[in-house]
């Protein structure tokens, strides 16, 4: 098995340390976010052998699709893990930009489909249903994407918050792009089952993680369906263990206490089941953050969203990577602070480790051209 790696595009800036803030809660750099900037990161994640960038959707940060689409023409092989939410564009929209991005960036797309963020944010984009009315929304938005990227002939589709009537794409997206799909909560398993190619999850121990993939294996199975995994982690990886440790202390102490209390004040209001398991790791306290080996706590102090890094020597890091993919992952998607730089001490540290092993190979040795996985067909409601 090959596992993939994919980098970061922090569209909301970047700094040496850490940043505050995030998935529903203001946050920036000190290194702006432009697109210069952008270029530079996406560069070394392409020179380093990641295979894609995950680029975040929000309020905080800049829009996703246009931000990649500016990043198509300088590179060359580098993916875009486009985050999107479902509800904000219609499924008809977003089934046919995906197409046309295909097209423009021969085939270099790869979506994250977030079902929503915090409710305040989904209010100011117009969203006013709730946290089990969005779960079933994103069903029905990806049935009717999924039937307009392989039909040719107009579709209709009733269901209870989406609605569309004789709907054709004129070019089907070439290859369709993987579907990336995350959540915690009850109300996502059986979406993720049903219309993802990959299910991610944040970093947690390996037994949460366990547990929560053989959750999904269950669905998927009773779907008549297989998925890959993934797993969403910042990592700090060093000649030596204790060079990387030092680096965790550093950005730790960088940060101001009372920045620590209004992230957690936010986070703490947040309905999202895995944010929820985020904060359980830490408690809100700066003791005991290394929660198993190698796994550090200390970034979701101050960050929405994914809160845990890998942090050791290149050998320590390369291991605990092992020790995930033994589970099932096999997609990878990692950041660090500054993400230009720590895509160099990964990409030069830990990948050679991995490869040698015969677990990853750059992906200029793979196949160029990624297709997603079959999926059922069952309709989230009554469609024609």
């Amino acid at each position: 098995m090959s596992l993939s790696f994919h980098w970061f595009l922090p569209t909301y800036g970047d700094s040496r340390n850490l940043i505050a803030g995030g998935h529903g809660t203001a946050m920036s750099g000190d290194r702006p976010a432009s697109l210069r900037y952008l270029n530079q990161i996406a560069g070394a994640a392409e020179e380093n052998g990641f295979e894609a960038v995950l680029t975040p959707t929000g309020l905080w940060c800049e829009d996703a699709w246009l931000t990649t689409a500016m990043l198509v023409e300088t590179t060359e092989t580098l993916k875009f893990l486009v985050a999107f939410r479902p509800g904000i564009v219609s499924p008809t929209l977003a089934a046919q930009m995906a197409g046309t991005y295909q097209r423009h960036s021969r085939g270099r797309l790869l979506l994250n489909v977030v079902t929503g963020g915090e409710p305040h944010e989904q209010r100011a984009f117009g969203d006013f249903l709730d946290k089990e009315q969005r779960y079933q929304r994103t069903g029905e938005f990806l049935h009717v994407v999924r039937e307009l990227w392989r039909s040719h002939e107009p579709i209709s589709f009733e269901g209870e918050h989406i609605r569309v009537q004789d709907a054709l794409l004129n070019n089907h997206p070439d290859p369709v792009p993987p579907i990336f799909f995350g959540g915690s909560s009850t109300a996502a398993g059986p979406v993720a089952a049903q219309y993802a190619d990959t299910y991610l999850t944040w970093g947690e121990p390996l037994f949460a993680v366990s547990k929560k993939l053989e959750w999904i294996r269950r669905l998927a199975v009773d779907r008549g369906r297989k998925l890959d995994y993934g797993l969403r982690i910042h990592v700090i990886s060093r000649d030596t263990s204790e060079q990387a440790w030092a680096e965790a202390d550093r950005l730790l102490e960088a940060v101001d206490p009372a920045e620590i209390e209004r992230v957690q004040a936010s986070l703490a209001r947040s309905e999202s089941e895995g944010q929820r398991r985020m904060l359980d790791l830490h408690g809100g306290s700066t003791d005991r953050l290394e929660i198993a080996p190698n796994l550090w706590a200390g970034v979701g102090l101050v960050r929405g969203g994914a809160g845990t890094a890998l942090v050791g020597s290149h050998e320590e890091v390369a291991e605990r990577l092992i020790e995930y993919s033994r589970l099932g992952i096999n997609h990878f998607i990692l950041s660090g602070y500054p993400h230009v730089e720590e895509a160099y001490w990964f990409g030069e540290g830990v990948l050679p480790l991995l490869q040698r092993r015969g677990l990853w190979k750059p992906p200029a040795q793979r196949e160029t051209r990624v297709t997603a996985t079959p999926f059922a067909s069952t309709p989230a409601a009554s469609s024609s």
